[in-house]
């Protein structure tokens, strides 16, 4: 295990390597960083990327927030990225259970974080992390605030009726091939493609950077969601929005939306928000998807939420930070 730089994406400064053990036996990718030595410490966010993602995409991220004062943790979910694969062909995006994920999770803030980096603890989760988040925060007690972008409230399931789509996964689920791609999905890196017509992010630049990383590294990226991933997501939805919201959440969440979003369903964000205490939500109107990996001027919107949600000046004895 190792971090790929570029010279255009470099490694936060003081990153460490991670070798997160879960309790059943999968070894995963995580860094932790300090923050920036010449600004005040705010405590932690943890950073939980998206489906088929790996951890150099949040490279920049994670030294903005150094900037603001935070020390960063970070991994990569298992069957992605640096972290171990779960099938023998790296290529599927493969999980058995959402409660996988939880345990990637649970590893991660038990192992790393709440012995090793200093509280307050924040998150900021980005569309299948944010899932996982949601999931978690109904009942862990680790965060004192959390943002989510984009996150994976809904599956757009394009020209597919969702009741078809359910059904056929449980039927495919049922003869054995949860293993196999999801129709319309390739085995090569999901990121390996034009950046003309993509609908993850209108920003050139960063597409070019993230390309470069594959290109470099291979290793890191993963194809098509399989049957199994879908039915999984299909079944944790049912069960999130299912739950019971009476007492709220554990910490204050603010969700952030794309305002041209393509990947997932606003509209089930929307449903969420509305039975769920303690949630608040900004739409980022000219943002598609990957809201982190944006235009400039569409960052500085996010961090601008961020900071208004996350920083908040010492009582005595600070200066004004300006990341």
């Amino acid at each position: 295990m190792q971090f790929f730089e570029t010279p255009e994406n470099r490694l936060p400064d003081g990153a460490e390597l991670q070798r997160i053990k879960t309790h059943d036996g999968y070894v995963l990718r995580g860094l932790v960083a300090p923050k920036r030595p010449d600004v005040a410490l705010r405590g932690t966010v943890v950073v939980l990327n998206g489906r088929g993602e790996f951890l150099e995409r949040y490279f920049e991220t994670l030294r903005d927030l150094q900037a603001r004062g935070f020390h960063v943790a970070t991994l990569d979910w298992r069957g992605q990225g640096g972290s171990e694969r779960m099938l023998r062909d790296r290529m599927r995006g493969y999980v058995r259970s959402y409660r996988n994920y939880d345990e990637d999770l649970r590893a991660l803030m038990e192992g790393v974080v709440l012995k090793n980096c200093p509280g307050p603890y924040y998150v900021l989760a980005h569309s299948t992390g944010g899932h996982v988040m949601l999931r978690n925060v109904l009942h862990k007690g680790w965060f004192s605030k959390a943002i989510a972008t984009a996150p994976l409230l809904g599956l757009n399931y394009g020209n597919w009726p969702p009741a078809f789509a359910n059904v056929i996964s449980n039927i495919l689920m049922a003869l054995g091939l949860g293993s196999t791609y999801v129709p319309g999905y390739k085995n090569g890196p999901f990121l390996l493609e034009k950046f003309e017509g993509n609908i993850l992010t209108s920003e050139e630049r960063r597409w070019a950077r993230d390309l470069r990383t594959l290109y470099e590294h291979p290793e890191l990226g993963l194809g098509g969601p399989t049957q199994a991933w879908l039915n999984a997501t299909i079944r944790s939805l049912r069960q999130l929005h299912g739950s019971s919201f009476r007492n709220g959440l554990m910490c204050p969440v603010m969700i952030v939306l794309a305002g041209r979003e393509k990947v997932v369903d606003n509209k089930a964000a929307h449903r969420f928000m509305a039975q769920v205490p303690g949630v608040a939500h900004v739409t980022l109107h000219s943002a598609l998807h990957e809201i982190l990996m944006e235009r400039d001027a569409v960052r500085a919107e996010f961090f601008a939420v961020l900071d208004s949600y996350f920083v908040q000046e010492p009582q005595t004895g600070s200066t004004k930070i300006n990341p």
